[in-house]
């Protein structure tokens, strides 16, 4: 087993405004936790592993190619990206988002 605390979890910049921290992982599944300060963007991207995350704090617009695939999210609501889906989001407020990847994306590994 492994383990390990957000306080203990190494922050990376992954583009201003946005941090990462990976939590826990195998090969099958990444849990990290996503910061975002208030106007931070994570521009429209997409990757093989699905992500599925929940709005812990704060309030993010996550975005699609698609205006069906727009919608805010608020602390405690969830939602998923389909494998190669594109996505982005941008911060309305300070946030924090947990994101589950699988299979784990092993850019995001650091130990």
């Amino acid at each position: 087993m492994k383990q390990k605390s957000l306080d203990t979890a190494k922050p990376v910049e992954m583009l201003p405004g946005v941090i990462r921290k990976t939590l826990t992982y195998n090969d099958q599944a990444m849990m990290c936790q996503i910061e975002l300060k208030q106007g931070a963007t994570i521009p429209l991207h997409h990757h093989e592993p699905v992500q599925i995350g929940m709005c812990v704090s704060g309030r993010v617009r996550l975005f699609g190619e698609k205006p069906e695939d727009n919608f805010e999210a608020a602390a405690g609501e969830s939602y998923v990206m389909d494998s190669n889906q594109p996505h982005g989001a941008e911060a309305l407020e300070d946030s924090a988002l947990l994101e589950v990847f699988t299979p784990s994306r092993p850019e995001y590994a650091d130990f």
